[in-house]
Parts: C-alpha cells; structure tokens; sequence
C-alpha cells in the first residue's frame, strides 16, 4: 500500500511540476508581448474564470430595474458621486 502511494505522489508531483513548467513558459512569453497584447491576455484569462450565472445576472437586472423605477417614483434619493466617493476614500 505504502509503493502505491509513492507511485501516486511521484505522478501527482509530476504533473504538477509539469504544469508549472508550461505556467512559467507561457508567462516568460506573456512578458515579451506588447502591453495592449498582455491586456488582451489578462482580459480573456480573467473572463474565462468569471462565467456569468444566468439567474445572478437576472436577479441583478430585476434589482437594478425595480430601484431605477423606485427612483422615477421619487421613493429613491441620488446621491451624487462625489459624495459616494468621500464617503469611502481612507
């Protein structure tokens, strides 16, 4: 039982070194790409890792749509940004 495991740790520990391999290739020529370049590169990288959930998104069209109405009715006060930004800024 204890040679399995070995086995499976030295695969797994291959694997990862394997994988790490190809991260460090990819960023090494991520890096001689031209900024505009690695921007469309972060952007697609951080897109395929935020997939929208379609009842999410639903849920915050219904939200924004029910206070953007509230506000027509005048049962919502804006707030001016700049007041917005003051209030969090450190």
């Amino acid at each position: 039982m204890r040679f399995v495991w070995m086995i499976v740790q030295c695969k797994e520990t291959h694997m990862m070194s394997r994988t790490m391999e190809s991260v460090e290739q990819l960023a090494e020529k991520a890096v001689e790409l031209q900024p505009a370049e690695r921007l469309r590169l972060v952007e697609a990288i951080l897109f395929s890792l935020d997939k929208i959930d379609p009842d999410i998104e639903q849920s915050w069209v219904a939200e924004a749509e029910a206070r953007y109405e509230a506000y027509r009715r005048g049962e919502l006060e804006a707030v001016d940004w700049d007041v917005i930004k003051k209030r969090y800024q450190r």
